[in-house]
This record gives structure tokens, sequence and C-alpha cells, in this order.
């Protein structure tokens, strides 16, 4: 029984949060499980309490305690947590919990809510307090409420925190040492967010993190708690939003850490099918289970709240929504279907309790299916995300791409295929780290043709990218045109940036993010139909797309042209819906960004001669291999809104 020398009202809160664990419905449980500071009979010291249900005894042992034994901890009732008060115990301490599991097998196993690791190779706990940081962000938290992002721009820079550079020992930056370099090249280079793979304890660095053990903890090879707190208020006095991949599917199954932690299935599901996740090598949450259910959603509101993260970026979502996802054996419902019912109803909760503290995060949902309303609100019979990784969108356009020109015209369906549902979901357009690893290239190097044509088509695949309505993510390295895949023990190749079609294309980049933060026809309208018209699809022979895009005021707009071959067109004809004068916003193909063109086509004027459905038309060069955005100079007719 918890420890005599307690008030009866502190006996009683650990009951009722423990109460609340037990049913699912404590997402704070963070405040009480792992290691707490805490004071009793005039000493001071750490709490320790953890979730082992079917362990015979459960001791604590570290620094504090005789390593070999430990101290014995309490069993709370019949809550399944074990809790005891170790006076002494002091911050930067190391500790692991011995448990006698059901079998009588003894176990040393890490605290599932350690906030703090040891480096590895080692692994044990570090007994850790929750910072009491005073931030200084408080004017772009509350911009965050007060502008809503589906109307505002978001172009996201998706970085591995340990591969983006490295010193010439080959060593990796510290969080310090990014805030003082990552921080203004993001804000130089012109986006809005910084999007890092998960950052939490693993013990594998080719996992990239999506393997962890330590779910409240940042990752020791990284830093410190204190230290990425640090760096997200930096991020957000330069105006840059951060969001890290977060994983609640499944976790690392070495034997110190969360797997079959009491020595029955606790955290993974009871049916080995189930638990065990034969593709990636991991263990499957029960998420059905309501202890699991408080675990994770503590877990994504502890991210978000004690680090201020704009988002999370929900990985392997599809892996949770289907039984038969993996492979081997599986077991239909009873009905039949395939679909994971636990896991649905996990998800739903999430985002339910998330948005209720938090209506302005982001909650992206990397799923890879046709799974109907990812984004529509739960009472909707949505999933409750509020963005969704289109990944439909970027395989269509990768293979269109990788394609060589003289067979576009015959696949241009890959082209506008999207256009029949970009509107069903709230869409991220991603180009991430999935697409740069195990033989599939860099982006750079999917591109056909010479060097020169490489980065053409680069170009105008980024620039297609920019101007195609949904929110925008683009892994680090891409930006400057990097050759050679992502390899995650090596830093990026920034002595590219000495050659000179790598630093045009890096301009290139910088103006396109330009471009595309300051025009509203881009952003403003991004899940609205009432934001695109497309002038003309089906101009399949020549492998032209052209459209316009648009803000909410009528004097927001532009007008896209798009030449996905290297052949030039001479007056070229495209409809524009008012008259005067038109100029260029982009032409990818102007040799500051790598291109053959010295100028661009200065002013153009309109002709009352209808096209495309627009009363008016104008004509222009389009030129081989490009991406052409036109804005109006001045023009009449424009209705006042």
């Amino acid at each position: 029984m918890f420890e005599k020398g307690h008030s009866q009202a502190i006996v009683e809160k650990l009951k009722e949060d423990l109460y609340l664990f037990n049913r699912g419905e404590y997402f704070d449980s963070y405040l009480t499980m792992g290691c707490t500071p805490e004071e009793k009979d005039g000493e001071t010291g750490f709490r320790f309490t953890v979730w082992a249900p079917n362990a015979k005894t459960v001791a604590v042992a570290g620094d504090f305690t005789n390593w070999q034994e430990g101290k014995s901890m309490d069993r709370v009732d019949e809550t399944g947590v074990w809790t005891t008060f170790c006076p002494g115990a002091k911050e930067g301490q190391y500790y692991k919990y011995r448990v006698e599991q059901a079998d009588g097998t003894v176990k040393w196993k890490i605290d599932p809510y350690a906030l703090e690791f040891e480096v590895r190779p080692k692994d044990a706990s570090v007994v850790k307090a929750l910072p009491k940081k005073k931030w200084r962000d408080g004017l772009w938290m509350a911009n965050r409420k007060r502008f809503k992002i589906y109307e505002r721009p978001l172009n996201i820079y998706e970085v591995h925190l340990s591969s983006w550079k490295h010193h010439e020992d080959g060593s990796w930056y510290t969080i310090p040492e990014l805030q003082e370099e990552l921080i203004p090249y993001v804000k130089e280079m012109g986006y809005t967010h910084i999007e890092f793979l998960p950052l939490m304890e693993h013990p594998l660095d080719a996992s990239w993190g999506y393997q962890a053990t330590g779910y409240f903890a940042l990752s020791s090879k990284y830093g410190t708690m204190d230290e990425f707190q640090d760096f997200v208020e930096a991020c957000h006095l330069a105006n840059i939003g951060v969001i890290v991949d977060w994983v609640p599917g499944h976790f690392n199954r070495n034997d110190y850490g969360m797997a079959y932690f009491d020595g029955t299935p606790q955290f993974e599901y009871t049916d080995p099918n189930r638990a065990n996740n034969n593709r990636w090598g991991t263990l499957n949450f029960d998420l059905g289970k309501p202890q699991v259910q408080s675990f994770l959603i503590s877990n994504a509101l502890f991210w978000i709240e004690q680090f201020h993260l704009d988002g999370l970026r929900v990985d392997a979502v599809s892996s949770m929504l289907y039984l038969d996802y993996d492979e081997g054996d599986w077991i239909p419902n009873e009905d039949g279907s395939n679909h994971n019912r636990d896991g649905v109803a996990f998800i739903q909760k999430l985002n339910k309790k998330v948005f209720e503290r938090h209506e302005d995060v982001l909650m992206m949902a990397e799923e890879s299916t046709a799974w109907a309303k990812v984004t529509h609100p739960v009472h909707e019979g949505g999933l409750g995300f509020n963005y969704k990784w289109n990944m439909g969108w970027m395989n269509d356009t990768l293979r269109f791409f990788e394609m060589d020109p003289l067979y576009r015209k015959h696949h241009f369906n890959l082209i506008t295929f999207s256009f029949l549902y970009m509107f069903n979901e709230n869409f991220v357009l991603p180009f991430s780290h999935d697409e740069v690893v195990h033989g599939k290239k860099s982006m750079m190097h999917k591109m056909p043709g010479d060097r020169y044509n490489q980065f053409a088509g680069l170009r105008t695949i980024e620039a297609y990218r920019m101007v195609h309505p949904g929110k925008k993510l683009h892994f680090m390295g891409t930006e400057f045109g990097q050759f050679l895949e992502w390899r995650v023990h090596s830093g990026l190749e920034w002595e590219s940036l000495n050659d000179p079609m790598n630093h045009a294309h890096s301009q290139f980049i910088k103006k396109l993010n330009d471009v595309y933060k300051n025009e509203r026809a881009l952003w403003e309208l991004d899940h609205s139909p009432e934001g695109i018209q497309i002038l003309d699809a089906d101009n399949t022979e020549e492998s032209i797309l052209t459209f316009i895009r648009k803000g909410k005021k009528a004097r927001d707009f532009v007008i896209v042209l798009c030449n996905f071959v290297p052949v030039e067109r001479q007056n070229y004809k495209v409809g524009v819906p008012y008259s005067g004068q038109y100029e260029e916003l982009l032409n990818t193909e102007l040799t500051q960004y790598g291109g053959t063109w010295t100028e661009d086509q200065g002013v153009l004027k309109t002709t009352k001669e209808p096209h495309n459905g627009q009363p008016y038309s104008l004509e222009l060069i389009l030129p081989a291999m490009s991406v052409v955005v036109l804005r109006p100079k001045r023009v009449y007719g424009v209705p006042k809104n």
C-alpha cells in the first residue's frame, strides 16, 4: 500500500489520477507517473511511479539506492501501479526498475515515463523534473490562435536533426549549434515551419527515430529537454513554427524497454499476430487498452504543451487503421472487414482530446491509403486530423517527372488526376525523406536528361508543387539539388553549393518560397474549389497545363502555365479574366535560377479574344520545361471586394 507519512489529500489525489489512468481518461499522466520531485517528512527527493499490473514485485534501483536490490515499491490498491518515495534522490542520477515478472523472471527496465536517458549505448533512465521555463513566445502563440493556418502559408522544411550538418570531424551539431545555424538558414530560405523526424529516445540510428524506447524523453544523442525548449522558443521569435514526427502505432521491442514490461502483454496486444509488427521489427501498441490510451494521448499533449510545438505529424496512420496492413497472419472482424476498430477509435479520441485543448495546432496524418474523411471532424465520421500528406499526388507526380518527356503526353492523367480529389481532404504536398532513400535517388537525380535538364526538371516539379492547391513540405538537401541520396550517418552535401548550378537552384528555391509566401492566391483558398479555375487540362499533345489560382479578393489571382516537356512554345495563347496588362511573377528558366533566359518577357497586353473560357487572352513564349506564373499589373473591370 502507498506508504505512510502523506496527507489524506495527497493519497486521494494519487488514487483519483490512477482511476482516470486505468479508464483511459488521464491525459496528463506524466505529472503522476515516472519520477516526480516530492518532499516527505521534511526530506526532499523523488517519487517513482510505474504501471506494471502483473508484476510480482517492483523495485527502483539507482545511484540513490543499492543498485542490486533497489528499493521496494508499493502496489497502489488494485490499480496495477507501483510507487515509492526515495529521499535524497537528485536530478542527474541514474535509475532503472527491477521488475519481477509474472513468471518470476527478473528484468531490468527503463522508465516508460522518463524525461531523460543516459547517452547511448547506455540506457538507464535519468532522474529529472519538468523544467520550469519562462517562455517568451507569447506573441507567436497568440497569433497562432488568431490566424488560422488553413488560410495562411504553410511551407515546411523537413529535417533529420543529426544529419543536417556535420562538423569536420564527422560529429553532428548540438541543439544549441542548430539554434545558431538552422534557424537563420530556414528564415533566409523563406520556409514557414521546421518539421523534425522523431526526436524521442531511440537506440538505432538506422530507424531514423521511428522505433522509440523513451516516448517522453528527447533523445540523449540530440541534447536535453531544456535545450530543445529554448530551440523552439528561438524559432517562434524568428516567426518559424516547429512540428515533430510522432509514432503512436508501434514501439521498439528491445528487452530493456516497454516490451512485455511486466512479463505479460502490457503495452502491446495480447494476440501475437496483432502485437508483432513484422514489417518494421517492432511491437504494436494495444490501442484499445485504456492505460495505453492514457499513455499515448498524454504523450502527444506533453510534446505540444511542454515544448510549445505547433503540431505533430502522426506516422504510419495506415498501420493503425487496418488489421491486414502488416505482413503475416491476421484475423478479420466478425463481418469480414479488415478495419482495426481499436485503432480508428483511438485516433478519433486522440484528435478530439488534442483539439479540445489546442484548436490551433496541426495534427497531420501520414496516411497512404484511400481511407475516407481523414481530415474531417470526428462528429462527421472522420478521423479528426486537420491535415493529411497527399501520398497519391506525390507518387503520381514523381512517376510522371521520372519518365522520359517524350512519353509524358501519354501519361498526362498522372498530373491531372489530383484535380478530381484535391479538396476531399486538407492536403499537404510532400517531397519527404521517404522519397530520397533506399535506391529511390535524390530529387535531382530522379530527373531525366543531362545535368542541365535535370535542374530544369527539378525547378519545374518544385514550382508545380508550389502552385498546386495544398500546403507544402520539402526535405532538407533538395533545396540546393543534392545529387546523392540522403544518408542518415552523413551531413548534407553543403560543399555542392560551390557549384554554380547548385547555388543557382538554391536561389531559385529561395525565390519560389518568397513568391509563395507573398501571394495570397497560392494559399488563402487552399482547401476550397473557389481557389482554382482550370483553363486547360486537356493539352496532352504539348503536355501543357494552365489554370488560375485565386485568393479571397477578386484582385488576388495569378495565371499559371506549366510546360512539362523541353520544347519551347512560341506565341502561346492563354485566357485571362480581365483586360489590361500582366507581368511575370515567376519564370523558372531565368539565368539566375540556372536557366537560359537572361530577362523576362516584360509587360504582356491582353486582346479582346475569348480563350479557355475567359473573355480575354494574351500571348507569350512558354519556355521549354518551365513554369511561368503571371500576375496582373494593371487590369480593368475587377470587382471591388
